[in-house]
């Protein structure tokens, strides 16, 4: 008797019973039944590995009665198990079918795979719990949505988060990005810090090498540990390298675009044993590209090796590596033709660029990561893992100056004109951390179930910065934005030598300016260290089948020490609680509240005009929401509320001339809350969908810098975002896909509106503008056929012409309509 058998690549693990005595026999075929020949079968009890021919062929002899799990394989295809019971009798035949990985509908979503954790997602929330079972709000972006979008960065990719928007680019030369109302929000890769400056200076990321973005909103005490950033309250951005799969093949593409783009990338990886418990993966791309305006360019390259092992079913040890070397041209930006209370920005002309095209921003940096998990029981197992990474920073920048009427400075100059100077900056960034947690899933005590984990870690942090500028009356030159100039960096600068006055005040000898090299004067390297411990534990209690409560409390210690100040070592510590509870009325519907707090130790020992410590900042959260899951998990509707005081923040005093006294005062209270909602998934088996909307309301209250009520400088109250992807599998269309999309940032003020001096810059009392909000419309067509891929991308459709800006010192547009062609090879 034959019996024939068919298993679609998609179904994952298949089980069936085969009736033989001695002999398996069997072809390989692909979806639309033509043969495939060299795959490779794989016994796993017998360790033997087999080939089919060049028709698809194979036979299996000599086999035992018994269960084996047969294994199969071929480059360009997903490899499948398969659970084979042989029994002494007949002999049978199977036909195995795979589909083609470059034409096949996977089963990973835009936001991750349906009713699972994303991958080392755990990392991050140190809880063995899907998205939709956590009580804080997460959202993950999957490597899929990055691909089919054709996002080359953070702010490109986190767009597909309600409430995640860019802060500053500080002149197109890293991103920083905002959430909730705060800046610098921390970028971690791996789980741990890339740039660790508690402004949240931002950093630089290539998607090449990216298997997700995870963002955690909101306090994140409970796994981070203390707050060290600006931004820590808002939540925590993730970036998660590619790690191997366990299966045989890859991908190159190349990517061509608007301004000379140029950019070759590679995805190979492959198992490296018959038992597959020993797998590679290695991502690279380089980059080459100009920009919009003239002697601007770019250079990338970028690589990440890993290396994963599974001795056994219980153990799996897991290496990572990514370098990333860019070298880009700095662009200062536009300027503000008014004074701060009046929109003003100019709108440079495409073919003039304000910089000096010698100028270089390069920027290396390399990531480490070690993992490994242990079963140490049926529903308990131990996790480790070392993460470290390395961030060098050194680059020449321009920028402008007005000049002022203030003794000490050049000249003030009319709103159209400014001083051009160039000024070097340095800086090495290194953070470690180390993670052991023992984690339980679905332990029952009593009749209650237990999801928990207690761990702890360590975290360590060097920083060292540096910079060099012209003299305060240097600068190279002054140009008229009104008129044409020059990119190119001239011979020699320019001095100004202010007039001599006498005892009596008159003058003996009047101000001129004469020509001097351009030369930087360096400053003092600045370098601070800092290590903090932390012990955690949490615990989920499912009370019924429809009611959990979470419990938390971390622990964390903190020391720094810095040569900025003379004060030696300073020291913290801090215990913060998380509650919370969900409950689940009906199936795939779940109802959250939860409370935590979070503590800033900086600024701690800062002393006020009466020299008293200010003490920890403590931030206070309280979040309410729901999570759901529609149409068998297809679709998937998140909404989320919250509160989040700030109190207690140190500000720096200054004095009337804008220098700083060494006293500090408390901030008061910062508030932010607002409104989150998402949609997402594959409401039609060819539609993905991604929506999402942000309502936040972040204000001062109850200050003693800024105007209560007022917003922190670009901070919009709306932003949305939309995709809509389809993809047709019939017919002679079979293989093409269009896609579509639009991002909203909703107006907001360049800068804060202080009652005091609080930053350079910053006019007391004067009202800022408002940066005006736009809309980018996106789209991408793409077509697959066998092997061979092509998308079509086209940015900014609109050409609508947008700001991002730090205050007024770098006011940076959004790019231009481009456009992008990438083809791809699967193999």
């Amino acid at each position: 008797m034959i019996k024939q058998l068919t298993f679609a690549a998609l179904l994952g693990i298949g089980g069936f019973s085969l009736h033989a005595q001695e002999t398996i026999t069997g072809t390989i075929e692909d979806a639309g039944a033509s043969r495939l020949g060299y795959a490779q079968i794989y016994i796993q009890e017998t360790q033997q590995g087999y080939q089919a021919d060049e028709q698809g062929n194979f036979k299996i002899e000599d086999l035992a009665p018994g269960d084996y799990t047969i294994v199969v394989s071929l480059v360009g295809y997903k490899p499948e198990k398969h659970t084979v019971h042989v029994t002494k009798g007949d002999n049978g035949h199977l036909v195995l079918s795979l589909n083609n990985r470059g034409t096949q509908l996977s089963d990973v979503e835009v936001f991750g795979a349906r009713e699972k954790q994303p991958e080392k997602l755990d990392q991050l929330t140190r809880l063995p719990l899907k998205p939709s079972d956590q009580i804080q709000s997460i959202s993950v972006i999957s490597d899929r949505l990055i691909e089919a979008q054709g996002n080359l960065t953070i702010s490109d990719a986190t767009r597909n988060v309600p409430g995640v928007y860019t802060f500053a680019t500080y002149g197109n030369q890293r991103e920083s990005m905002s959430m909730r109302g705060y800046r610098g929000v921390p970028v971690l890769k791996n789980g741990v810090r890339v740039n660790s400056d508690f402004r949240g200076t931002g950093i630089l990321a290539d998607m090449q090498g990216v298997e997700s973005i995870q963002v955690l909103k909101g306090a994140s005490a409970i796994t981070q540990g203390v707050a060290t950033d600006i931004g820590s309250p808002g939540g925590v951005i993730n970036i998660v390298t590619k790690t191997p799969k366990f299966v045989n093949g890859g991908a190159v593409s190349l990517r061509v675009g608007s301004w000379n783009q140029v950019r070759p990338a590679f995805d190979v990886q492959a198992v490296l044993d018959k038992q597959q418990t020993v797998a590679f993966r290695l991502n690279g791309v380089y980059e080459s590209a100009g920009s919009y305006r003239p002697g601007v360019d770019l250079q990338k390259m970028y690589i990440n090796p890993s290396l994963e092992w599974r001795p056994d079913e219980k153990t799996t040890l897991t290496l990572e590596m990514d370098y990333m070397n860019d070298t880009r041209t700095p662009d200062p930006g536009t300027i503000n033709m008014a004074a701060n209370d009046s929109n003003a920005i100019f709108a440079i002309p495409y073919d003039y660029f304000p910089g000096f095209s010698s100028n270089k921003a390069i920027t290396h940096s390399s990531s480490y990561t070690a993992r490994i998990s242990r079963q140490v029981a049926d529903q308990v197992y131990l996790r480790a893992s070392y993460m470290t990474n390395r961030l060098n920073n050194d680059g020449v920048t321009t920028s402008f100056s007005q000049g002022s009427t203030r003794a000490g400075s050049l000249p003030e100059l009319p709103f159209n004109q400014r001083y051009r100077t160039i000024g070097s900056s340095s800086r090495v960034d290194n953070n470690s951390v180390v993670q052991i947690d023992v984690v339980g899933k679905d332990i029952n005590t009593g009749g209650i179930k237990h999801t928990f984990m207690a761990g702890v870690d360590y975290r360590s942090n060097f920083l060292e910065t540096g910079g060099a500028s012209m003299g305060s009356l240097n600068y190279v030159d002054i140009i008229d934005f009104n008129q044409a100039f020059g990119y190119k960096l001239p011979s020699h600068g320019y001095v100004f030598i202010p007039a001599q006055r006498d005892e009596d005040g008159n003058i003996i000898a009047d101000a001129v300016t004469e020509e001097a090299a351009i030369s930087l004067k360096e400053s003092s390297k600045v370098s601070s260290k800092q290590a903090s411990f932390g012990f955690l534990a949490q615990d989920v209690i499912s009370l019924t089948d429809w009611a959990k409560v979470f419990l938390g409390v971390r622990y964390s210690a903190q020391t720094s020490s810095s040569t900025a100040t003379s004060t030696g070592y300073s020291m913290g510590n801090a215990w913060n609680p998380q509650l919370g509870l969900m409950i689940a009325p009906v199936k795939n519907l779940n109802l959250f509240a939860s409370y935590t707090n979070s503590t800033s130790l900086s600024g701690a020992t800062n002393l006020d005009t009466l020299g008293n410590e200010l003490g920890n900042q403590r931030i206070d959260q309280i979040e309410l929401g729901l999570k759901s899951d529609w149409f068998d998990h297809r679709l998937r509707f998140n909404l989320t509320v919250y509160k989040i005081n700030n109190r207690n923040m140190a500000l720096a005093l200054y004095d009337e001339n804008w220098n700083p006294t060494g006293f500090y005062t408390k901030g008061g209270n910062d508030e932010r809350k607002g409104l989150e909602v998402e949609v997402l998934g594959r409401p039609l088996r060819n539609l993905e969908l991604v929506a999402g909307y942000a309502y936040i309301d972040a204000q001062y209250k109850e200050h003693v810098a800024f105007y209560p009520g007022s917003a922190p400088l670009n901070t919009p109250k709306h932003t949305a975002n939309g995709w809509v992807n389809y993809m047709f599998d019939f017919g002679a269309i079979k293989g093409l896909s269009i896609g579509a999309g639009a991002y909203y940032i909703g107006e907001r003020p360049i800068n804060d509106w202080a009652q005091t001096v609080t930053h350079e810059g910053i006019v007391p009392g004067q009202k800022p503008f408002m940066i005006e909000a736009y809309t980018t419309l996106n789209a991408q067509l793409g077509y697959s056929y066998k092997n061979y891929g092509i998308r079509l991308l086209a940015n900014n459709i609109l050409n609508k012409v947008g700001y991002n800006a730090y205050r007024t010192s770098f006011i940076n547009q959004t790019d231009p309509r481009n456009f992008a062609a990438v083809l791809t090879y699967n193999f």
